[in-house]
């Protein structure tokens, strides 16, 4: 379960203030993947990183009662001057993974090779991307979050990327951020759609959908 309460998200930028979310209050229940809808600037990609405790509100509180991922490919979370490596060793024990096995997945899945050794300041957003995809993969998460990138890199990769996730789907519930409504309905049964800094959950995601598309119109 994933439960906000009267959660505030003010973001201040040259000396102006903007609410993104105002007491918004929702809860997500486990056993369900949820997609997160709303016009651009609506607030979704702050919503996931609330949710992943990434970012923290301003005001209120979140309860999480399950373990989240962080933002599938999202290599915001790294120590920028450590190499590949002491990151996935770093992550893997903060969870209370085994960090030989974390790392030895994430080496065969990232194929980064020898810059694994290297600071992952030296990395471009691509490697940062796999390194942030394996390490999200070789942990196990009772839920997955998703903004907008389901899979990185070439043709081959993303092929890859999508067999690993779709196996880890079989156990695990997705949250997912897309404007695409094909691939809302294909990863969630339910829907948040977030609007005027308010968050309004549908039980049926083709309600959502529809609810989607009249803001849009």
């Amino acid at each position: 379960m994933i439960r906000f309460e009267n959660v505030t998200k003010v973001y201040s930028t040259y000396g102006r203030r903007r609410t993104i979310l105002d007491r918004v209050n929702f809860t997500l229940k486990p056993g369900i993947s949820y997609g997160i809808m709303g016009i651009n600037g609506a607030g979704k990609s702050t919503t996931m990183k609330l949710i992943a405790g990434v970012e923290e509100p301003t005001r209120g509180r979140i309860i999480r009662g399950l373990r989240v991922s962080w933002p599938l490919g999202f290599a915001g979370g790294f120590n920028s001057k450590m190499t590949g490596r002491d990151n996935v060793i770093f992550v893997a024990r903060i969870y209370g993974e085994d960090p030989r096995r974390v790392l030895e997945f994430v080496e065969d899945f990232s194929e980064l090779g020898s810059y694994l050794n290297m600071p992952v300041n030296t990395y471009s957003s691509g490697m940062g991307s796999r390194l942030a995809f394996g390490m999200s993969m070789a942990i196990p998460f009772d839920t997955y979050l998703i903004d907008e990138t389901l899979s990185v890199g070439d043709a081959r990769f993303q092929k890859r990327c999508a067999e690993v996730f779709n196996k880890r789907r079989e156990t695990a519930d997705v949250i997912l951020i897309s404007h695409s409504m094909e691939q809302i309905r294909e990863y969630c049964s339910q829907a948040l759609i977030l609007i005027n800094g308010q968050a309004v959950v549908y039980d049926d995601v083709d309600e959502a959908i529809t609810a989607y598309r009249r803001l849009n119109s």
